[in-house]
């Protein structure tokens, strides 16, 4: 368990240092630090969320009884993947000192000067996701591995197949850092990203009570009245921050469309791009193309 443990420890780490060198360093791309810190960032979520969601595949493929069934990859996988949690805050905090450090950042006036300021802003402005992170590895480990007993690894395959999300929340945060909101690509992206977050994450709990009713041969409508309350409140409690990001992700669509379409005006983007041109005074174009609000915070990666 413990050698499990220190291969997470050093893979996900590992794996951002490798990224970020090799974006640094080959002569092809020559990245900054920031750009090569963000993107690898970006990269590592992505491996993970094709880790745990190939994993989850198999585990919920090979469970026949949804209950007593077990798979030697349940507890395998969240024993690897704890570190990645832990080190996720760290590289988001990176991502955010570089990204406050970029010139006509919409944020640039307000940019921390020193690591301390720099710390407790991203953690106001990250609050939700850091404590997302700090439950996964505080409370949501030591249930899964040892709370549960063995029981219910299908229902744990299920959940690790909700990172299916993840790469197109990680293109899409890239493709926004460098203003590509207007290629087919990010519209393409965006679009995937509203289904697979819609079905991964939203739909995720309702259809593990689907299954379980099924299980044990009662209604849907009745399954939470039939769970222990523990199990209903830990739905609820994990349920939550994906239905607001989920919000946050469908804005961001509705803003993309309307982008679109009042892009289809010529004369009035015409006389928008003059009037930017002879204003030396005007704010640059947001760089976070789901809002306009530089306190919204980012949408969720995990």
């Amino acid at each position: 368990m413990l050698t499990i443990l220190a291969a997470g420890s050093v893979f996900f780490p590992g794996l951002f240092l490798l990224s970020k060198q090799c974006l640094k360093s080959i002569p092809a791309l020559r990245w900054s630090e920031g750009d090569a810190v963000i993107v690898s960032a970006r990269l590592v979520s992505s491996v993970q969320a094709v880790m745990a969601s190939s994993a989850g595949y198999i585990i919920a493929s090979s469970c026949e009884d949804i209950i007593e069934d077990q798979h030697w990859l349940t507890c395998s996988y969240i024993m690897f993947a704890v570190p990645y949690f832990v080190y996720d805050i760290y590289a988001m905090f990176m991502c955010y000192w570089y990204k406050m450090q970029v010139k006509g950042h919409e944020e640039a006036t307000a940019a921390p000067q020193h690591m301390s300021s720099a710390l407790t802003s991203y953690l106001r402005r990250e609050f939700l996701m850091v404590l997302h992170h700090v439950v996964m590895v505080t409370v949501c480990f030591p249930v899964s591995v040892f709370w549960r007993q063995g029981k219910g690894d299908y229902f744990q395959g299920i959940m690790f197949m909700a990172e299916l999300s993840t790469p197109s929340v990680c293109l899409g945060k890239i493709l926004i850092q460098y203003k590509q909101q207007h290629t087919l690509l990010h519209k393409v992206n965006g679009a995937l990203m509203l289904i697979t977050f819609f079905i991964c994450r939203v739909l995720l709990f309702p259809y593990l009570y689907y299954v379980y009713g099924r299980y044990a041969s009662i209604p849907f409508h009745m399954v939470p009245l039939s769970v222990p309350w523990h199990c209903n409140l830990g739905a609820a409690l994990l349920m939550a921050p994906q239905l607001y990001w989920f919000s946050l992700i469908c804005r961001g669509a509705l803003r993309l469309f309307m982008g679109t379409s009042r892009s289809q005006r010529p004369h009035a983007s015409t006389a928008v791009a003059k009037e930017r041109q002879t204003d030396g005074n005007a704010l640059p174009q947001p760089s976070n193309g789901y809002s306009a609000r530089p306190t919204e915070p980012e949408l969720a990666t995990h």
